[in-house]
Parts: C-alpha cells; sequence; structure tokens
C-alpha cells in the first residue's frame, strides 16, 4: 500500500495515496502502523482525504487499530473522510468507536489534549 508519512513533533501523519481500502490493504497498513507504537513519538493520524471506499474488515480492522493505540497509550485520529466513508463507518456502527475529525488541524487538537490528559493521569497514580 503506498501512503505518505508526514512526521510531527507530537504526531506521525499517515495518509494512503489510493482510493479504496480493501481489507489487504488494512492489514499492510496495520504493519506499517503499528510499529509506531515502540517510537518515542508513537501517536498517528491517519488522513483519508484521497479515500473513497472502505471494505466492511478494513473499517473492522481500523477500529481494532485504533484500541491497540489506546491501550498503549498513543492516539490514534482519523481525519478528512470523505461524506461516502463516514456513511459507510455510521451504517456499519464503527463511525462511534473510531476517533474522527473533519480536518487535520483538530487531529492535531485532540492528540494534544489526549497528551495533556496522559500526563494528568499518570501524575495522580
Amino acid at each position: 500500500m503506498n501512503v505518505k508519512i508526514d512526521t510531527k513533533e507530537k504526531f506521525h501523519v499517515i495518509t494512503p495515496t489510493i482510493g479504496d481500502i480493501t481489507d489487504s490493504m488494512t492489514a499492510e497498513l496495520t504493519k506499517k502502523i503499528l510499529p509506531y507504537l515502540q517510537n518515542e513519538v508513537k501517536n498517528v493520524v491517519l488522513n483519508f482525504e484521497q479515500v473513497t471506499t472502505v471494505e466492511p474488515a478494513a473499517a473492522e480492522q481500523l477500529a481494532a487499530l485504533q484500541q491497540n493505540f489506546y491501550q498503549n497509550s498513543a492516539s490514534f485520529v482519523i481525519c478528512n473522510l470523505q461524506k461516502p466513508v463516514e456513511a459507510f463507518l455510521a451504517d456499519r456502527e464503527l463511525l462511534e468507536h473510531l476517533n474522527v475529525v473533519p480536518t487535520e488541524s483538530e487531529a492535531w487538537d485532540i492528540v494534544q489534549m489526549e497528551e495533556i490528559e496522559r500526563e494528568l493521569l499518570d501524575g495522580d497514580i
């Protein structure tokens, strides 16, 4: 799967450069994304600006991937969903399980807020 990766201070932006996300592509994407959990900067923003369709199994894998990140104290945010993809995820009742925001700027805000939240929670323990 071809993706563009842009590393920022607190997160990595991963942008698939194809329009259709299939089950096998999501498995490949997962293999590319999971190693970020071992990095100092482990938050990921998945930019779906070019994605027009997602297969059902791929959508479920994305939800599982997000859960994996949160279990490892890392943020996983999806931004720039196209309307058909958003409707598809909503119909499959997956949208409510994903951290989705309209823009990359808002994804950055979410990552920052979650980082602060984790720091506060870690400080209370």
